[in-house]
């Protein structure tokens, strides 16, 4: 499952679902949780119902559906609305470690892949590496800079010119380490500012650059932003394939030359993910 942009849909806006499957995201995520008013959370549950007990075709995006914290009675009545039916995906909020992970499934039984939104409470951050023993069921591991600063009673998660202060730096830092401690996608947290498309373009290549591997949108208009910040180039693919071949012309060799730069095996590990990931997509 390719996983470069996950595009937020409002569970209660039916009308917006169908559209949304041919924007271009990898996947959907329909909403029960902050986009959905608490008095409008049953129309979103049965219109959210509806849609995935359609028929869909195979070549669309997959479907996520994020529910509401796992031990709120709005996480039991999500989970009942979705009994039967088989997203691709649930998003679980606030989840605290591999044992919100484990108690969703205790729950919910279905073969479907869970994005933990690992960092929403205090508690979370320091659950953030434990999530190796469920890395089967995973689709990620993702990350939000909303709701932790207002459990702790922070006033901002952000500097003036809309950087990270420096608690968040480390949470995102935690975030994307944890994810790769359980071998699974680091996925980036959401773009607020879904006018700024140049500043959305800049902050997901900081993203790819760092090593997540994709991103959450809210708006439309940031999916072809994110799916090409996400892409690797056909510059940097074919870099890739050379250094690959170079160490297949050389076996046994622990370091190379390549363009004048020393190449070796960390170089390797990275052009061999590259192309994976690149294989698996296509």
């Amino acid at each position: 499952m390719r996983l470069r942009s996950l595009l937020f849909v409002p569970g209660d806006r039916p009308e917006r679902m169908a559209k949304a499957l041919g924007l271009g995201a990898d996947a959907l995520i329909l909403d029960l949780e902050d986009s959905v008013a608490p008095e409008r959370k049953g129309e979103a549950r049965r219109a959210v119902a509806e849609f995935l007990a359609a028929p869909r075709e195979e070549d669309l995006p997959a479907v996520f559906v994020r529910v509401n914290p796992i031990d709120t009675d709005d996480a039991a009545a999500d989970l009942a609305a979705l009994a039967g039916l088989s997203p691709d995906g649930i998003v679980l909020p606030k989840a605290e470690g591999a044992e919100s992970v484990r108690h969703l499934l205790d729950r919910h039984a279905g073969d479907y892949r869970v994005l933990p939104v690992a960092s929403e409470t205090p508690a979370a951050v320091f659950r953030l590496g434990t999530f190796a023993p469920v890395a089967t069921r995973l689709a990620g591991v993702t990350w939000g800079a909303e709701d932790l600063p207002a459990a702790i009673g922070a006033t901002t998660s952000r500097e003036a010119d809309g950087s990270y202060t420096d608690p968040y730096k480390v949470v995102r830092a935690l975030t994307l380490f944890g994810a790769h401690a359980a071998g699974v996608p680091a996925i980036e947290t959401v773009y607020p500012d879904f006018r700024d498309l140049d500043g959305l373009s800049a902050y997901a290549a900081r993203g790819r650059r760092d090593g997540f591997s994709g991103m959450m949108a809210i708006h439309p208009s940031q999916v072809p932003v994110i799916n090409a910040a996400f892409s690797p180039s056909d510059a940097e693919l074919e870099h890739a394939r050379r250094v690959v071949a170079l160490f297949e012309a050389n076996p046994g060799v622990g370091a190379l030359q390549l363009d004048g730069r020393m190449v070796d095996a960390p170089h390797l590990m990275a052009a061999r993910r590259l192309l994976g990931a690149e294989s698996g997509a296509s």
